[in-house]
Order: structure tokens, then sequence, then C-alpha cells
């Protein structure tokens, strides 16, 4: 599959005019600038990747057209958050689409910060958006189910792959940023998918701009302040769903990724996966203390814990032995 997303990479035609110029702010929140919500389609989604190290450019070019390729996918944003990245190094990653292609364009954001991750876009002209990281792939089966799991919560939920949890210091009288093997109250911006309406009210409203002014000044954080959102408007928590994903930026991956290997999955010198947020000493307590200061800015803790996830199969349960063994009763030997 690695293999012929690179592949898919090196030949759909590149075109340069689809690479826009910054959106603002402004635009962002103003309707007239944006699609009527009731137009926007039910039935596809579009996939919002972030982007800011030129390193990782070549696994971004072979993740975009394996999105493109999938068959509920509307379109392809590349949202670039690098201001130093000269625009040659990015036009080969557009193109129109056509011919069992979505289309892949680039936005250049109008600022490095996390928040414009969630901006209102008029390129954005589905109900739904999968918002994921520039190292993660997510295999077909698995994207559609996700997005399946979604439609049957009515677009209310936000569903992801990665799960983590808020977990209270009684002794310290703080929250902490934890995983737990049995509940979770928060999925990552690695790969979820939400309602795009969500980013509307991520962006524009005005109870969030002490908290927004974190994450810009922490650079990190915004996929927690996006999970106290839909928190916020849901009163329920997320949905985990299980399937198989390529997590090429987990630091657990043995030996690096280079570029080069890419197409094979083989493993390289320039490590890929110390590239991200979540390779940087003291993550973990910094996401705590973004925890602690939204719940005082908004004066409510509104995550929720959910328990369990859902996978789209439900194997042989039971245990027999065969052959000396204990293994699934439809284990063939």
């Amino acid at each position: 599959m690695w293999r012929k997303a690179f592949l898919l990479g090196l030949l759909l035609p590149s075109v340069s005019p689809l690479l826009f110029f910054p959106e603002s702010y402004s635009d962002a929140c103003n309707p007239r600038f944006l699609p009527d919500p009731l137009t926007l389609r039910p039935d596809r989604l579009t996939i919002l990747i972030n982007g800011y190290s030129e390193a990782r450019l070549p696994l971004l070019r072979s993740l975009a057209a394996s999105y493109a390729t999938h068959p509920l996918v509307a379109a392809v944003l590349i949202l670039w958050g690098n201001p130093s990245t000269p625009a040659a190094a990015l036009s080969s990653l557009s193109t129109h689409g056509g011919g069992g292609f979505a289309p892949i364009s680039v936005h250049r954001q109008p600022s490095p910060s996390l928040n414009a991750r969630f901006l209102p876009r008029a390129d954005i002209r589905t109900q739904a958006v999968a918002v994921c990281d520039d190292d993660v792939e997510v295999e077909p089966r698995t994207l559609a189910f996700a997005f399946a799991v979604w439609r049957s919560r009515g677009g209310a939920a936000l569903v992801g792959l990665f799960a983590r949890s808020h977990d209270l210091d009684l002794e310290q009288r703080r929250w902490i940023y934890a995983m737990h093997p049995d509940r979770y109250s928060i999925v990552l911006t690695k790969f979820m998918i939400l309602d795009t309406d969500y980013l509307r009210r991520y962006s524009c409203w005005g109870r969030l701009s002490e908290a927004r002014r974190l994450v810009d000044r922490e650079r990190n954080c915004e996929d927690i302040l996006m999970n106290f959102v839909t928190a916020m408007e849901s009163d329920a928590g997320p949905v985990l769903v299980g399937g198989r994903v390529r997590d090429w930026g987990d630091p657990r991956n043995n030996g690096g990724i280079s570029n080069s290997s890419v197409a094979n999955g083989g493993s390289g010198v320039v490590g890929i996966e110390w590239v991200g947020l979540s390779a940087r000493g003291g993550h973990r307590k910094k996401r705590g203390d973004c925890i602690t200061e939204f719940h005082r800015m908004l004066g409510e803790m509104p995550l929720r814990y959910s328990y369990g996830k859902v996978v789209d199969g439900v194997g042989e349960q039971g245990l027999c032995r065969k052959g000396g063994r204990l293994v699934l009763c439809d284990h063939q030997e």
C-alpha cells in the first residue's frame, strides 16, 4: 500500500496554479466567504493535512496522493504552516484531480499558528472533515469505517483513531494528561473526523479567544481545545475507532524512516519521527497545563470519558485447544 501511495504521488500531474495564497482570519469567520451549510455534501469528506517540516515533503506527497484515490474523499487540502518554505518546494503537491482522483490543493496558512488548521475554508464543501497529521496514513477500509461511524452518530461526535485522557492530580489540584487502558476523553489530530461546523465554532467563537492565544503561546494543545469545543456542544465524549493505520512519526519506530525509504517502508538514517511536537521534552506536562488552563478560562470542565472502541468486525472469541495450544476456535492448523 505504501509503495502504491508513493508511486501515485509521482504519477499524479502537478499543477502549480493550485498553490493558493493564504486565507485571512477575517474571511474565515465571514459567512459571505463560505459555502451555504445547506449545500455541503453529507456523503463525502474533506481531508485536511497539516504540514510544516520540509523534511516530510516526500512522505506528505505520497500520503496526499493515497487519500486522493479514496472514493469517499471529495478533496485533499494541505495546510502548510511554514512561512519560510519556497513556493517552488510546494508546487508539485497540487493536482486538479479527475479520473477517480480527488483534487489536492496547498493552502499556505496566514501564520504558523496551530489554530489555523481549524480555520473554516471556502474549499470545504462537505459536512465532515478529517483532520490529520503529515506522518499518518489510514488504510482505506479504516477511513471508510470511521466515516460511517461518524455519520451513524449524527455528526455530533468527534471520531478518532488515537486516544488520550485527562485525569486529576488531587495533591497538586491540577489536571494531567494521561493514557488509561480502559477509558479516554481526548482524540488526537493525528487523525480525527468532525463536523465542519466545529471549525467555525473553534475559530470564531469569542469565548475561546484567550484559549486560542494559549495555543499560539505554547505551540501546542490545539487538539485538546477542539475536544473541549466538541464536548461543550455535544455533552459527550469522543468515539475511538479500531482499525489499521501507519504512524510514521511514532518515536517507537525501530530505526529512522528516511525520505528515500518511504516507498517501501524500509529504515534509514533521517528520522522523520523526531520532527513532531510530541518528541520534545516536557510535552506531556505542557499538555496537562493546557487542560488546567482551558478549564480555568472557560469556567467548566466539559471533557467526558468514553469506554471501549468501535470495530468493523467481530471475530471468533472462544478459545479451543488445537495441536497442544490454546487458539481461537476458528483457527486453521
